[in-house]
């Protein structure tokens, strides 16, 4: 099963209407993980900086975060990552990628067979495409993420 990772931006797109072409395709995504086409990792630290940004960014009560979040993770396919490979993330960071959560992320994909993330972050696709590790685009002619 195609495995892919979510990043923050990716996750807050999803909860949010600050731009409905990534709500659709995060949408998608989730909807994909729902019906086990494809296996959804988050990293533990994504749920913190979401409930960070959520909670100071959009000024949502942390009642209503934490129901998001809740049913966020009891959704069929997503998968909570809590451990990380510390060799391979300080391999990455913070010369390779300088921010320390987007170098989990880059751990994390690169530690796991198959798997690629998405994400909106243009800076990070660009620091993870110099890495090799694939990213997963939305193809609109065919409906369905693939690996860039």
């Amino acid at each position: 099963m195609r495995k892919c990772i979510i990043d923050t931006n990716a996750l807050i797109s999803f909860v949010t209407d600050r731009n409905p072409a990534q709500q659709d395709k995060i949408a998608k995504l989730l909807a994909d993980a729902v019906q086990l086409k494809v296996r959804v990792l988050c990293p533990q630290n994504v749920l913190t900086e979401f409930v960070y940004v959520m909670a100071t960014v959009y000024r949502i009560r942390k009642t209503e975060i934490r129901d998001i979040v809740k049913d966020f993770i009891n959704l069929p396919g997503i998968e909570i990552v809590h451990q990380i490979n510390l060799k391979t993330l300080f391999v990455f960071w913070p010369e390779k990628v300088p921010d320390f959560g987007d170098a989990i992320i880059a751990a994390l994909c690169k530690d796991t067979t198959g798997a690629s993330v998405a994400t909106f972050d243009r800076k990070f696709r660009i620091k993870l495409k110099k890495l090799d590790l694939p990213t997963t685009a939305f193809d609109k002619s065919k409906g369905v993420f693939i690996e860039k």
